[in-house]
């Protein structure tokens, strides 16, 4: 199959940028949307051009880091799923595609379709984890938890911090992310001593990074490659209210 590619090229954060048309052309409608990249980058350097810049790594939908707004929808037409795990067959033979990278303040372009997610890793470094002591390792059938309420913590355990919900969200908020992160350890009990503290620091450090506000418009969860729901976001919502109006108890204090 053959398609047209228009690519958003820029040499480095602070040059300008714009779009590039490219001929795509005996593609295998098998091929993912990243093997066609790489066909295509292939004969750029063949012809002594600079290739396309784009991130990628596991190329199986895990680590999140195939980050493109393909036709303006993050990680392509297909739900669910990733770039990495969308092929060629989904586009029609002659179809011109656009191909840009996410779009937002706190992440800036690096080259390219490539962006800096560090902000995710700041908000993450906040409190996305458990430093309590909680024991010794016990038997797994030990402490009993409600099957909805482990269902629904490894829901939100599923997102990878694509930051596709951020792209797709007309605010540039980065909620479901950092939702989907208080959630999953909110949920269970080794995450119950810090829970309160965790859900205060990780909000205050993602309005700190420049993210828009959530206002419930949905894309987030349209967008989302793990198809995490954004009832995550009425959890931390609720999670950060009780804890700015009650007395947080944890066992990191904040003076550290």
């Amino acid at each position: 199959m053959n398609v047209t590619l228009q690519v958003w090229r820029q040499a480095g954060p602070s040059a300008p940028g714009g779009m590039v048309r490219y001929e795509a052309n005996d593609i295998s409608p098998d091929a993912s949307f990243l093997e066609m990249l790489d066909v295509v980058n292939e004969r750029l350097m063949a012809a002594g051009e600079v290739p396309i810049a784009f991130d990628h790594d596991c190329r199986e939908g895990i680590c999140g880091s195939c980050s493109l707004m393909i036709n303006g929808v993050a990680h392509g037409p297909n739900k669910g799923t990733a770039t990495c795990q969308l092929h060629m067959r989904s586009f029609a033979d002659g179809r011109e595609i656009s191909v840009e990278p996410w779009r937002s303040r706190a992440f800036p372009i690096l080259r390219d379709l490539v962006v800096s997610r560090e902000a995710f890793d700041r908000i993450i470094a906040a409190g996305g984890y458990i430093s309590a002591p909680t024991g010794s390792a016990i038997d797994g059938n030990a402490t009993l938890i409600a099957k909805d309420e482990v269902d629904t913590a490894m829901d939100a355990a599923q997102c990878i911090g694509c930051g596709a919900c951020v792209a797709a969200c007309p605010n540039g908020s980065a909620s479901l992310f950092t939702a989907a992160k208080i959630t999953h350890l909110g949920l269970l009990p080794q995450g119950q001593p810090e829970r309160g503290l965790r859900a205060r620091r990780m909000v205050e450090q993602m309005d700190i990074e420049g993210f828009g506000g959530c206002t419930l418009y949905g894309e987030c969860q349209e967008a989302c490659p793990k198809l995490i729901s954004i009832d995550t976001i009425t959890r931390m919502n609720r999670d950060y209210l009780r804890a700015a109006v009650a007395p947080v108890r944890a066992v990191v204090s904040e003076s550290d």
